[in-house]
This record gives structure tokens, C-alpha cells and sequence, in this order.
């Protein structure tokens, strides 16, 4: 594994973070929380490999004191560019005066459970049924999630941030 290094997104990187998008997402457009985002409009953090190749992308939002991760994607798993994009977005939360790192993941993401929950983050709430709503408003969402789990929760992790503390 090389190293990654992690930067604000630049008109350059638009074909690439768009072609990830559309692999993770279907598109620009992700509804969490009952709310729709386009992925476009939000500040973005790009991880780039030790050869200049593009390795994964962060979407954020800074609002009611935290930083929420809105997306969150690499180009290859295990690679190390999802950590790099985390503790590169926790910087910008820290820097920002944000208490809290926070995000959203489904019920049937175990992966994304697994990776966040070993970076600190823990699980502090459930809303049961989210999924289906947001199924109303992008009807491209499937039924089936991973490890063909029914997909019908949005689990919200977080961790808070210590002043001072660096990432």
C-alpha cells in the first residue's frame, strides 16, 4: 500500500468523483435523513494515490456544530484511502470548531459499520424505517442491500471531538 494524500476536490477530479458517485449512488443524489442531497453542491475532499491516481472522495457539510460525512467512497477497498478522507474530514471538522464527526449508514452496510466503529465512531441512534421513506423520494434505492439484507434502517454514527484534539 502506497500513501495517500488528501485534498479539496478541484475542477480536475469532477469526471472522476462524478464517475464514483455514480458507482456508489446511481448518481449525484443521495437522500439521508430525509433530506435529498446533490453531492455536487458539497464541499469535497479527494484522496489521491502516491502515482497521482484518484483513490476516493469525502462529501461533507458543516451545520449545527458537527461535520457530517454525506458521502464517503473509495475507488478499491482496503487501500487506505477511506481513512485518509476521515481523518483528513476531521481536521477540516476540528478546524471549523466542530464538537462532532458524524454520518449516516444503512442497516444492511456491515462493511461501513465495521470500518467506522474500528475509527472510533459509535452507533447513537436508529431510525427504523428512513430507508423506505427515502425509497419514496429516489425510488433507484434497492429493497435488497448488501449480503442480500432487507434495507429499511439509516443508523447515525458519531464521534465527538476534543478541543485541541488532533486527528
Amino acid at each position: 500500500m502506497g500513501t495517500i494524500d488528501v485534498r479539496p476536490a478541484e475542477p480536475r477530479d469532477h469526471d472522476d468523483v462524478a464517475a464514483l458517485h455514480q458507482r456508489e449512488w446511481g448518481g449525484p443524489y443521495v437522500v439521508v435523513h430525509d433530506t435529498r442531497y446533490d453531492l455536487r453542491t458539497l464541499p469535497t475532499l479527494v484522496a489521491v494515490d502516491d502515482a497521482g491516481g484518484f483513490a476516493g472522495a469525502l462529501a461533507y457539510r458543516l451545520a449545527d456544530g458537527g461535520l457530517e460525512v454525506v458521502s464517503l467512497a473509495a475507488t478499491a477497498a482496503a487501500r487506505g484511502a477511506g481513512s485518509a478522507l476521515l481523518a483528513a474530514a476531521e481536521a477540516v471538522a476540528l478546524a471549523a470548531g466542530a464538537d462532532r464527526l458524524w454520518l449516516v449508514t444503512t442497516n444492511d452496510n456491515l462493511g461501513a459499520l465495521r470500518f467506522y466503529q474500528r475509527r472510533g465512531l459509535r452507533i447513537v441512534a436508529v431510525d427504523a424505517g428512513a430507508v423506505d421513506r427515502a425509497r419514496q423520494v429516489k425510488p433507484s434505492i434497492p429493497y435488497l442491500g448488501e449480503d442480500d439484507i432487507p434495507l429499511h434502517d439509516e443508523l447515525v454514527l458519531e464521534r465527538r471531538l476534543a478541543a485541541g484534539r488532533r486527528p
